[in-house]
């Protein structure tokens, strides 16, 4: 199957496109105008503002599960566009930090419910296993190239306007998400087996803590934060203090992580087709255990490196597309469909709690003590969830969700699913 030959896929994948680049272009904005209201207090508002995005994340995502199949999906992504849309527009209007710390708040809020809802859609608009395998990679791609080409474009755009301007335009464009969104046919959510909403809140969490994959799924979110904060925290400073150089050497160190990210997610796909999604993950691991590693030789050699830097960096961004890329593999095979909102707002959750106990020791200790002391720790961790996610995931894990309408009885120990129907494919993966 074609995937962009499905009509509201391709719709669907526009708006998180315009959407993505929508928030990387505020977060440029956002940056310059936290320098305009506090000067060189700034990195402490965008710190801030940072911590609140991610308390959201793991606030907000289970909340929504909790709720999102009383609602019309399609109308709910909707509003959430709408609603960052409208924030984004009363940004440039704000004249106090704390009015920054309100929309953020708002802002990310809404981010928080719209990821997971959207990524739960997917599975449901793209039922063959091959071509939800490539939406994943592509998905993956966006986000990379998100990365890469937002500050590029952030740049032109402040060469012909100010940066006041930038906000209208990231508006607009969360409005067109919408629009987009609007005009697909995406299926509202399957009743949930559980009726109380704290019941839904936390299905997703207990999932996880009682599936072993998902355990193992778990313990890999911290190897990516781990291996992740060197990047999106440390480069910055180490380029600039430790390597000398320039505001575009930041750029290019960063374009190598993404580079790594984005070679890797086009690979996958037809690697998944063939690979056990468990080794695949796994080998990011032991990338990302070793791209830590070289991190920490980096930063105690006391001699800079571009072109080390520039590999390990690169590895790590590969190592990151080898763990996140199969994950929704993952929680599709493991999961009946009625619970998937459930389990992708686990995984975001969880994800981004994993994401908030390593920035800080990227930034805290790394600022206090130095890059060697804190990239070294976090290299532990790093280790930590490697050994405990091949311990937590089975070899042997054939357990088929419950009450999953399509599942089909697999013996424990089989990998080869060459035997399985076309039918029944669409509904495993070879996560097992």
């Amino acid at each position: 199957m074609r995937l962009f030959a499905l009509r509201d896929y391709r719709l669907l994948f526009g708006a998180q496109v315009i959407a993505l680049f929508g928030t990387g272009l505020t977060t440029v904005a956002l940056g310059l105008l936290a320098y305009e209201l506090a000067g060189p207090g700034a990195g402490m508002v965008l710190g801030t503002a940072l911590t609140i995005k991610m308390v959201m994340y793991v606030v907000i995502a289970p909340l929504t599960a909790a709720y999102i199949d009383r609602l019309p999906r399609r109308t709910f992504l909707v509003l959430l566009d709408v609603i960052r849309g409208a924030v984004v527009l009363a940004l440039p209007l704000v004249s106090e930090v704390w009015h920054i710390y309100v929309l953020i708040g708002l802002l990310q809020a809404a981010s928080a419910a719209f990821t997971p809802t959207f990524q739960a859609v997917i599975p449901d608009i793209v039922t063959d296993e091959s071509a939800y395998t490539r939406a994943l990679s592509a998905s993956q791609v966006a986000s990379t190239m998100e990365s890469l080409l937002s500050p590029v474009l952030a740049a032109v755009a402040l060469a012909f306007m100010s940066f006041d301007l930038l906000f209208l335009g990231t508006s607009a464009g969360f409005l067109l998400s919408a629009l987009l969104v609007l005009s697909a046919r995406v299926p509202n959510a399957r009743p949930s087996a559980h009726t109380r909403a704290w019941d839904k809140a936390a299905a997703g969490i207990r999932t996880f803590l009682t599936t072993p994959r998902l355990r193992g799924i778990m313990a890999l979110n911290l190897v990516v934060a781990a291996a992740g904060s060197i990047v999106v925290v440390s480069t910055v400073n180490y380029v600039r203090d430790e390597l000398g150089g320039s505001q575009s050497g930041v750029a290019w160190m960063l374009a190598a992580s993404g580079t790594g990210t984005l070679v890797t997610a086009l690979v996958l796909p037809r690697v998944l087709d063939r690979i056990a999604a468990r080794a695949v993950m796994l080998t990011g691991a032991a990338v990302l255990v070793g791209g830590t590693a070289a991190a920490v030789a980096l930063a105690s050699a006391g001699v800079g490196s571009w072109a080390g830097t520039a590999v390990t960096w690169a590895a790590i961004g590969s190592g990151m597309a080898l763990i996140i890329t199969p994950t929704g593999k993952v929680l599709r095979a493991s999961v009946a469909r009625n619970a998937l909102p459930e389990a992708f707002a686990a995984q975001f959750s969880l994800s981004h709690l994993a994401w908030l106990i390593t920035y800080p020791v990227a930034g805290g200790l790394g600022t206090r003590y130095g890059f060697p002391l804190a990239w070294s720790v976090l290299a532990v961790l790093a280790a930590a969830g490697a050994v405990g996610a091949l311990l937590l995931w089975p070899r042997h894990d054939g357990r088929a969700p419950a009450g999953h309408a399509t599942a089909v009885h697999h013996t424990p120990g089989t990998e080869d699913l060459a035997a399985v129907s076309g039918q029944d494919r669409s509904s495993l993966t070879k996560a097992a």
